[in-house]
């Protein structure tokens, strides 16, 4: 197929061209009229957006062990624009675990769904005094046998995992996992100096940036700014409501391209305002924001990533830099930036075109426009 007279994303930012793919992209060249091509108005071709922490949405969870129920999921993501996604689990125990990452990998995409790039596991080895929406009762000592255990039921498909440094034998963890999938600091308080050392045993992120975290202070800079300084990926929910608009554009000055966008969603993403049920706990969603019943706490969002994007722009973010961190920052985090996140010859063609107000006009995965 061709794709003409398009403002192509590449290198970062915007250039009017042509692109021919099939499976894979095969071609990119100036505009110029082409036979049979699809003419794009001018309008946005972006590469697919891959969402690296997303729990659930329309109703069904990636915890729950539904094979069914992430088949669901994989279509309302692809008509937003997000061409792959990390289902994500909650701090379960690991009978749970091994069921629900068994179910998902038992995916088979369908015509019209989305790409499933591996499987995020938040938690079980995070600490209680910062498990946030997490259930506690859950909650585990890091072990490398346990994640080898999960590992051997996901076919090798898990890619990332969320620790707390501080907790009794994370370090060593932090070494032996992080030859294989990513690390993610997160649900913590670690001090500075032990975010710095995790960073150093291999750890490559930070979970959903400033929440279940030490705020940065000027004593006491902690988890946040011993990212900054380790130079590792920094995970943001850019919903307005986990992390106030400014504080957003602060992130972005930190962390530059290390910025990967999430929508850390649950599974009333896409659905009314009501309650809904997230590992064993009660969740409200009203006005769009999700809370634990009864309390103020914060649990995950009700967006899809590709209205993050557009939230963080009307936020004052560049256009370009967003697009970046939920597409190439994104798939470099978890180690897959060999195959999508970018518009380039020998890559998946996974495109998406948009409208000047980032509507979504159309969404090509592998290739196929669904």
């Amino acid at each position: 197929m061709i794709i003409q007279n398009a403002k192509l994303f590449l290198d970062g930012s915007f250039h009017e061209g042509n692109i021919e793919f099939r499976r894979t992209i095969e071609r990119i060249s100036p505009v110029r009229s082409e036979e049979g091509a699809l003419d794009a108005g001018g309008a946005y071709l972006i590469p697919g957006l891959i969402d690296i922490h997303t729990h659930a949405a329309v109703g069904e969870d990636a915890s729950d062990a539904n094979a069914d129920g992430i088949l669901k999921m994989g279509p309302y993501y692809a008509a937003e624009g997000v061409t792959s996604f990390c289902p994500t689990t909650m701090t379960l125990p690991e009978d749970a675990l091994t069921e629900a990452v068994r179910a998902i990998a038992s995916y088979q995409r369908p015509k019209n769904g989305a790409k499933i790039a591996g499987i995020h596991l938040e938690g079980p080895f995070i600490n209680p005094s910062k498990c946030g929406a997490q259930n506690p009762d859950y909650i585990a000592a890091p072990d490398i046998r346990m994640f080898d255990r999960l590992m051997d039921a996901s076919e090798g498909l898990v890619l990332e995992i969320t620790v707390a440094p501080e907790m009794e034998g994370a370090m060593e963890f932090i070494k032996e996992a992080s030859r294989s999938v990513s690390v993610s600091v997160g649900h913590t308080t670690a001090d500075y100096e032990t975010a710095l050392r995790a960073f150093d045993a291999g750890a490559n992120k930070v979970t959903h940036l400033f929440n279940a975290m030490p705020s940065l202070l000027h004593r006491a800079p902690g988890v946040i700014a011993a990212a900054y300084e380790s130079h590792v990926f920094a995970e943001l929910i850019p919903d307005g409501c986990h992390v106030h608009p400014s504080m957003m554009r602060l992130s972005y000055d930190l962390f530059r391209e290390k910025l990967v966008l999430i929508s850390d969603s649950l599974r009333c993403a896409g659905m009314p305002d009501g309650e809904y049920e997230l590992s064993g706990q009660i969740v409200t969603m009203k006005d769009g924001l999700a809370t634990l019943k009864g309390t103020d706490t914060i649990a995950g969002s009700s967006i899809h990533l590709m209205e993050g994007v557009r939230r963080a722009v009307s936020f004052g973010l560049p256009l370009e830099k967003m697009i970046y961190a939920a597409t190439y920052a994104a798939a470099a985090s978890i180690h897959k930036e060999d195959t999508i996140g970018s518009i380039e010859v020998g890559k998946c063609a996974d495109l998406v075109l948009l409208d000047s107000d980032l509507k979504v006009l159309g969404v090509f995965i592998d290739g196929e426009r669904i």
